[in-house]
């Protein structure tokens, strides 16, 4: 439910965070819910809170991974997409969005952005002399869509003369209403050209009873606030995009690889791919 994609949503400003280890952050969060190892004491006990009113988050985060995977694939195998700016990665989990485009298409260029130097610095550490080539980390704040468009690593990488892939995946719940999430996506989405894609995953209290309000409030005293959003809500950020077959889906029914696993928990993340049609 927080995102190994996320733009991390710590402060109302435009300007990137300093390093904070004090303070749980959400990317760190993903991390140890995925059972990775870049994370701190204070992500871990905050994270271990969530997990207690909301048992499913690994399973949730496991699956929203899986969708992006297969996600990018469709946009880079059937969609034809050779760029991808993927806004608010979080720290790399491998395989990673270059990984998934490049095995289908090498010279795919792929631009990661977040908000956070500790994120920044691990996506850095990455790169080799391979990758380095087509892919790039960008610090910037989803809060900012037009300096983040506008910034000069960007738009050295990116032609938005030809058809982009824009990834939001699990991070516009961290926007609050009051931040005006509808007007930051859409300045990303207008800044697209036909034939471009919106991949989107976005956490939901529509699938549980007590709609996970506790932990929401567990969440939101530890780090960025969580914003659970219906369906129709999360449809709007779509905008006058096409969705693609299945439409906007619990992410482990968008297009699945395999059958779902049998006792399986319902995962409260919607996500789907659209399509910018001419």
């Amino acid at each position: 439910m927080t995102s190994a994609h996320s733009d991390g949503s710590g402060g109302s400003g435009a300007q990137p965070l300093a390093i904070d280890t004090s303070k749980p952050h959400p990317a760190r969060m993903y991390d140890y819910f995925l059972g990775g190892k870049d994370n701190y004491e204070v992500d871990r006990e905050a994270a271990e809170q969530f997990i207690k009113v909301a048992p499913e988050v690994r399973d949730g985060v496991r699956a929203n991974r899986r969708f992006m995977h297969r996600a990018v694939r469709h946009v880079v195998a059937e969609g034809g997409i050779r760029q991808i700016l993927d806004v608010g990665t979080g720290l790399p989990t491998e395989p990673n969005v270059h990984q998934i485009a490049h095995a289908v298409a090498p010279g795919t260029r792929v631009v990661y952005v977040d908000n956070d130097p500790i994120v920044s610095a691990h996506a850095t550490a990455l790169m080799d002399g391979t990758t380095g080539a087509h892919t790039s980390v960008v610090l910037a704040d989803l809060r900012d869509p037009r300096a983040l468009l506008d910034h000069p690593e960007v738009r050295k990488a990116i032609d938005f003369g030809r058809p982009v892939a824009l990834l939001l995946v699990a991070v516009v719940h961290f926007l609050s209403d009051a931040e005006d999430p509808d007007g930051i996506v859409a300045t990303l989405r207008d800044a697209l050209p036909t034939g471009s894609y919106l991949v989107l995953s976005h956490a939901t209290g529509d699938i549980h009873e007590d709609r996970r309000e506790d932990a929401a409030s567990v969440y939101n005293k530890a780090t960025a606030t969580l914003n659970l959003r219906p369906h129709d809500r999360v449809q709007d950020f779509f905008g006058d995009f096409t969705l693609v077959a299945p439409g906007l889906v619990q992410v482990p029914d968008w297009r699945p690889d395999a059958p779902p696993e049998r006792d399986a928990p319902p995962i409260g993340i919607y996500g789907g791919v659209a399509r910018k049609n001419g």
